[in-house]
């Protein structure tokens, strides 16, 4: 898929209150460390019999991505940022369809943490019978959004890759582009799901960030 714009941004379209209230919440509830997919066999023998995930694991695990996360399912962020991902979907020029938005994902990166490069999207859509909201689907349109005011951190840039391909890591000449448009505190940067992108390590304070990933059926 040949694509004109790589993401859509709106600068500060969450208030600073707003942000407060997503960083409050947050920091309320106990934070999971952050997992990537496929990194959970489906024997179960990625975790110790208490239930934590196994050194070696938690080691192989680090190489991808290094944050503390917790989970959100407020109807009311939801009311906040639908508007955004409907309106950059279409002025992109993007224009799918998608119909379902996952559980919110507040993100805390640390000083040193990171999440190295990945896209959002797989193959195979989810297999979830018991589950009609996201069964059948795949991960469509990817939305993160920055909480932190810009003096709070430094490092933890959003980075993508600017082409669709397929051996990226066996190319030296990547088309590296920083999304210097999300620093402003209260930023939404919405991007197809099967972008490649980064969270560059945080070099100094605290990274806060919102991400949703939104569902549709498989592209045709």
């Amino acid at each position: 898929m040949n694509l004109q714009n790589y993401y859509y941004y709106f600068q500060s379209a969450l208030t600073p209150r707003t942000c407060d209230d997503i960083i409050n919440y947050g920091l309320k509830h106990k934070p999971e460390m952050a997992l990537t997919g496929g990194i959970e066999r489906a024997d179960g023998k990625s975790r110790r019999k208490d239930g934590k995930l196994k050194k070696n694991v938690v080691k192989q695990l680090h190489v991808k991505r290094k944050s503390d996360i917790v989970w959100m399912n407020d109807k009311w962020i939801y009311k906040e940022i639908h508007p955004y991902i409907r309106e950059a979907n279409a002025k992109a020029g993007w224009n799918f369809d998608w119909d379902f938005s996952e559980s919110c994902q507040f993100t805390k990166y640390g000083l040193g943490q990171y999440y190295g490069w990945h896209c959002d999207s797989w193959d195979r859509p989810y297999n979830k019978p018991d589950d009609p909201n996201s069964h059948g689907k795949i991960r469509k349109l990817s939305v993160t959004i920055s909480l932190s005011h810009p003096d709070e951190y430094e490092g933890g840039n959003l980075e993508f890759d600017m082409r669709n391909h397929k051996d990226w890591e066996n190319d030296k000449k990547k088309s590296i582009h920083e999304c210097h448009e999300i620093r402003p505190r209260g930023s939404i940067i919405v991007f197809p799901s099967f972008v490649w992108h980064r969270v560059a390590p945080v070099t100094k304070g605290t990274r806060y960030s919102l991400v949703v990933w939104n569902l549709g059926r498989p592209f045709r």
